[in-house]
């Protein structure tokens, strides 16, 4: 259970440190970090300098907060995030979505690379997230709840805002850019799914599976605030294609839709 005063000795230090007070939050995936550099007059933490944030060690990670100015708009983005396979506690995944809140975010765009399930798709196309699949058996809500963050039961028939994935694919048509839609697998990791458990997963209807942002997604949730969800399709997942998987693979296809990512996520940024 996250502490109301750990939440706030994080939200004062970083209020401490930068004028700015972003609206608008983001948690960029594995080689993903570069949309950070695109802010603008940028204030940069390391997470190890914040209170009662965990200390990450995920390869293609930056691990710092970046706070400015983006298309407008003041942001904090997650360069680089915390994973439930690294070892840490869902309560340490999610602690920095809470300092979000705290901060005055209302709006989080969470991001991952991942696997793509759904034979129709390719890898390098940017998905969005319309739904999700918990298939880790765990939930970052299980515990005592704290009500000041938000209700004991919350309802997630509409996880992923419907008026921001609007926004979304307003700004891919302009842009010309290839957005999927489809549902999100949160699977344990760090170990790849098997072909055998692609199958069943695709059976259970998901069209793309990572090991991030589902646990992220349902605490914004619980705390109101609207979150966007996107995919890079690095690579198709196990099985359907008969090549083994890398990470390499992962960042290397993740830095050639770089471009296209960004422009798509600074075109939803300003409409937001």
């Amino acid at each position: 259970m996250h502490k109301t005063h750990e939440i706030f000795e994080a939200r004062d230090f970083i209020m401490t440190k930068t004028a700015y007070r972003p609206t608008i939050g983001l948690i960029l995936g594995s080689g993903l970090g570069n949309l950070a550099d695109e802010i603008e007059n940028p204030f940069i933490i390391p997470y190890s300098e914040i209170p009662h944030f965990a200390k990450s060690e995920a390869v293609g990670h930056a691990n710092e907060l970046v706070i400015g100015s983006l298309n407008g708009k003041t942001v904090l983005a997650m360069k680089g995030r915390f994973h439930y396979y690294e070892g840490f506690t869902l309560d340490e995944v999610t602690f920095p979505v809470r300092v979000m809140k705290a901060l005055g975010v209302e709006e989080l765009i969470i991001t991952n690379a991942c696997g793509a399930i759904n034979t129709s798709f390719n890898p390098g196309d940017l998905m969005l997230i319309t739904d999700h699949l918990n298939l880790v058996g765990t939930n970052p809500l299980i515990g005592p709840n704290n009500a000041e963050l938000g209700t004991r039961f919350p309802d997630v028939s509409e996880v992923y805002n419907r008026n921001l994935r609007t926004i979304a694919t307003e700004v891919a048509n302009e842009q010309n850019t290839t957005l999927q839609n489809g549902v999100y697998a949160w699977w344990s990791g760090p170990a790849y799914e098997t072909p055998a458990e692609i199958r069943m997963i695709r059976t259970l209807g998901a069209d793309a599976v990572g090991m991030s942002t589902v646990p992220e997604a349902i605490v914004a949730v619980h705390g109101q605030m609207k979150v966007l969800g996107i995919s890079c399709l690095t690579n198709m997942a196990c099985g359907i294609l008969d090549q083994p998987l890398s990470h390499d693979e992962v960042i290397e296809t993740a830095a050639m839709v770089r471009e296209k990512f960004i422009q798509l996520v600074k075109g939803i940024i300003e409409k937001m």
